[in-house]
């Protein structure tokens, strides 16, 4: 607590004395401000007189401004002289106002024309506001004035101390009520499901909020204490006069200048408004849009959400545009100067930002993918686990987690292997390519694909798998099965399983899974099928051996075996 007012005590003492030191600079600078009038003003106890216009024999109006001054405040500082001693004389053509031998000011006719009046009227005048001012002066300087000062400082600080009292009372209250109200009355601020801010973080600017308001208060309430306490006193009077007047300026400026841009605050105020209800009545329609319960040709259920941020994104820009110049300081040089700067920063620096919150937009009106979706986009084969407008994130089957940049998705193919199962309920077509030699009948090859295909688990009898042969090659024939499924998302296992059954009908029905690419001996070898698919008789062939006639002569071939015997 003892830092809080330590801090407190330090902070008003030096803005009050950066305040004091510009009001003291600025009362010497113009104590008596000749420019404003035309002539010398008579200055006394911080007043102007009356102005000296004309010269008398050789002295200037300056210098006969000066000498009656003076002689003014010698007679005010002799308080044995009294105030009827003051009297009007004429002595050779010029009127005197003069207290026993002491003459203090002379006004010739010179004077009374300048001030287009007679030289009796003119020190009539001059005579009433010497004694008015004479008056105030030992008024304030009196025993009795400087008593009652004292009482008025005691009471204004005794009120001045009950103030900071009260508010050292009631804001800590008004902070521990804002702490209260957390989670209640004060809510979060949200966007959608993003919490923009919590209640804790609005209750902790509030009551930040409130400790600032308290300060301003206490340095205003204290600016005014200290202001009428210097008023009460003669040595300090102008002081706290000018306090005074600064402080009202500032208020008065404050005020005006609120005053004029109310009207602005009123169109901003209505700009706000038809913005924030435009956005509210498009929210239940796309609700409608997004659920199927409005349907429009050609519009998608999925496209309701981000056509509804769009437009959102598009009306606050626009709010923003035409609020632009109703904003205070707007029409500043500088305010226009960084407005121009960050528009060229953003310009230069959001190109790449710019492409992929517009490749975003084109994949979600494409209806490319959904959330969820099997894709295989940029050599990457994953679930959609999240679209954003600058990025798409990619689930792999290895569970990691790929962020693709939209505008790379724009640039690539996209293999969605979910959209016709989800759109239309077409089932999704796999297909695995097997190379076998010539030796293999091909439609013993056929069926072992087909057992193997409906032997896998999420393989559909119907529509029933198939098998085609893609290509005639030198050395083997390439077959390619395929088969449907209606679990996309089990494609890694159904791929897995698939190949392990084609393995299995393949050794049991006798079918070598090999791709000779030269000539090769076999005879005498051990076949390539695993050995509990072979009969418990089995036994490795032996070498056929044919003569040499049979290599070079071929016309003279023998009809069966028994000849090269």
């Amino acid at each position: 607590m003892k830092k809080k007012w330590r801090a407190f005590i330090t902070f008003v003492l030096v803005a009050c004395l950066i305040f004091i030191t510009n009001l003291l600079a600025y009362s010497q600078e113009n104590a008596i401000p000749e420019s404003k009038f035309d002539g010398a003003p008579v200055v006394f106890n911080h007043e102007t007189l009356f102005v000296i216009r004309e010269k008398l024999g050789l002295g200037s109006p300056q210098q006969r401004a000066r000498e009656i001054s003076g002689r003014i405040e010698r007679f005010a500082q002799d308080f044995s002289l009294p105030l009827d001693s003051l009297q009007i004389a004429e002595a050779e053509g010029i009127a005197v106002v003069y207290s026993g031998e002491t003459a203090l000011v002379g006004i010739t006719a010179a004077d009374a024309k300048a001030a287009g009046t007679t030289q009796q009227q003119l020190a009539a005048e001059y005579i009433q506001k010497i004694r008015t001012s004479i008056g105030q002066y030992r008024k304030e300087h009196s025993l009795k004035h400087l008593i009652f000062a004292i009482i008025y400082t005691v009471i204004s600080t005794v009120i001045f101390i009950i103030t900071l009292a009260i508010f050292n009372n009631i804001f800590p209250r008004i902070i521990t009520q804002i702490y209260a109200w957390e989670n209640t009355r004060i809510r979060g601020f949200r966007i959608q499901n993003f919490e923009l801010l919590s209640s804790h973080q609005i209750a902790r600017f509030l009551s930040r909020l409130s400790k600032i308001t308290r300060w301003l208060v206490t340095f205003v309430i204290f600016l005014i204490y200290i202001a009428l306490v210097l008023s009460f006193f003669t040595w300090t009077k102008i002081l706290g006069q000018d306090i005074f007047s600064e402080f009202k300026k500032a208020i008065a400026f404050v005020w005006d200048k609120f005053i004029g841009y109310l009207p602005n605050l009123f169109i901003l105020a209505l700009i706000i408004v038809i913005t924030y209800y435009i956005i509210r009545l498009l929210k239940p329609i796309f609700n409608a849009l997004e659920r199927g319960h409005i349907s429009l040709p050609g519009f998608y259920s999925e496209w309701a959400e981000p056509t509804y941020n769009l437009l959102v994104f598009l009306l606050l820009a626009l709010a923003a545009v035409v609020a632009f110049p109703y904003l205070p300081g707007s029409d500043a040089p500088a305010f226009k100067g960084i407005s121009i700067l960050l528009g060229i920063l953003l310009s230069l620096g959001s190109t790449a930002a710019v492409a992929n919150i517009v490749s975003g937009f084109i994949l979600i009106y494409t209806r490319a993918f959904r959330i969820g979706d099997l894709v295989n986009v940029a050599e990457t084969e994953g679930f959609i686990e999240e679209k954003l407008l600058l990025v798409t994130r990619i689930r792999t089957h290895n569970n990691n987690l790929v962020t693709i940049p939209n505008s790379l998705l724009i640039a690539n193919k996209v293999i969605n292997y979910s959209a016709a199962l989800r759109d239309h309920n077409t089932p999704l077509l796999l297909h695995t390519s097997v190379t076998l030699g010539y030796d293999a009948p091909w439609r013993k090859v056929y069926q072992a694909f087909i057992d193997a295909a409906l032997s896998t688990s999420y393989i559909l009898e119907d529509p029933a798998p198939f098998v085609l042969q893609t290509s005639l090659n030198d050395f083997y024939v390439t077959y390619e099965l395929k088969a449907y499924t209606n679990q996309p998302a089990m494609m890694p296992k159904i791929y897995s399983e698939l190949h392990e059954n084609i393995q299995d009908k393949c050794n049991e029905a006798g079918i070598e899974i090999m791709s000779p690419h030269y000539s090769a001996i076999r005879d005498g070898n051990q076949t390539t099928i695993p050995e509990n698919y072979l009969p418990k008789d089995y036994t490795s062939p032996g070498f056929r051996l044919s003569p040499l006639s049979h290599l070079f002569n071929s016309t003279n071939q023998p009809k069966n075996s028994e000849e090269h015997e």
